[in-house]
């Protein structure tokens, strides 16, 4: 019997591919972690290993000066003990993160719909909406922001033409905060543009179907709009709220904490106990009590998010 496989004149047989063999050093796992070794050591020695040495430090009493002394836990006895600037920092600062967040958040997000528009010249808009966050964290648009809300700045200046006196709103203990707070919604364009993308993936369809039930605008928007954009506003929420708990450079520069401790913030308390107290096993464990604090809030965020984040597929439910 013949056993011999048979096809037909127009039928080609299936192409059976060599086995892969690997030839030379460079095909070779290690050749991996050669291409990357340089991030690698980047990490190793910038990120990783001051990380370790933070974390000793947090339980010594070190000055830069002199040789760290092992102290135990008592640095941490101490800040939650004892210390009534640590509190009123993490008020503040607390404080600061619930007003400037949802502000900041709301804002983006309005704009983003406004400019969600196909009209002539809109990425000029978005361009310009968008160039105050690239330079919105620098310290010469703090310095511009102090003296736009100083005794004789610009507001004063505009107030004065309605007869209206104006106070120094940086010096005043009510309103101080408040300046800041201004500041960082001013620099809502990272978020904009993270909410348009969002925007883009909404299909028309479903505005088209809603409008013909008669949906207004106001409907729509949280009926479709919020919920089809819920994931990327837990996105958003993330992000600004890690940002918003290092606040430091606008406090620093148009501030100092003041008045009366009214902005100060955990990170400038940290940096001064650090590099003007030069306590830098004090501040290596307040570096680590906000790096739980912004664990714990962002864990609280992502715990709710199942209530009111909303994702197209099953599995994004799980």
């Amino acid at each position: 019997m013949n056993t011999q496989t048979t096809h037909s004149p127009g039928r080609q047989l299936p192409h059976r591919r060599k086995p892969f063999k690997t030839k030379g050093r460079w095909e070779s796992p290690i050749a991996g972690y050669l291409f990357i070794s340089p991030w690698l050591l980047g990490f190793l020695l910038l990120t990783l290993w001051p990380m370790a040495q933070s974390v000793y430090y947090s339980f010594t009493k070190f000055t830069l000066l002199d040789v760290p002394e092992w102290v135990g836990t008592r640095n941490y006895e101490r800040i939650f003990a004892d210390d009534d600037t640590f509190r009123q920092s993490l008020k503040v600062t607390l404080l600061f993160v619930v007003l400037s967040v949802p502000v900041k958040l709301f804002t983006a997000l309005m704009v983003a719909i406004l400019l969600n528009k196909k009209i002539k010249g809109i990425s000029i808009y978005r361009t310009l909406i968008y160039l105050p966050s690239l330079i919105g964290s620098s310290i010469a648009v703090a310095v511009l922001w102090k003296n736009i809300w100083g005794i004789d700045g610009f507001i004063n200046k505009l107030l004065s033409v309605f007869g209206i006196k104006g106070i120094s709103w940086i010096s005043t203990p009510g309103t101080a905060l408040g300046t800041l707070i201004l500041l960082v919604v001013w620099q809502f364009g990272s978020s904009m543009v993270i909410f348009l993308a969002g925007l883009k993936q909404v299909p028309t369809e479903l505005y088209e179907a809603s409008a013909v039930d008669g949906a207004s605008k106001i409907r729509q928007f949280f009926r479709i709009t919020l919920p089809m954009l819920s994931p990327v506003l837990l996105f958003n929420l993330v992000l600004q709220t890690i940002g918003s708990f290092q606040m430091f450079t606008q406090a620093f520069i148009i501030t100092k904490g003041g008045p009366v401790n009214s902005t100060y913030m955990y990170a400038l308390y940290l940096y001064d106990r650090a590099f003007s107290r030069y306590d830098m096993g004090y501040a290596s464990a307040l570096a680590w009590i906000l790096l739980v604090i912004i664990g714990l809030a962002t864990a609280i965020i992502f715990a709710s998010s199942r209530y009111w984040v909303f994702y197209e597929t099953e599995a994004g439910k799980k």
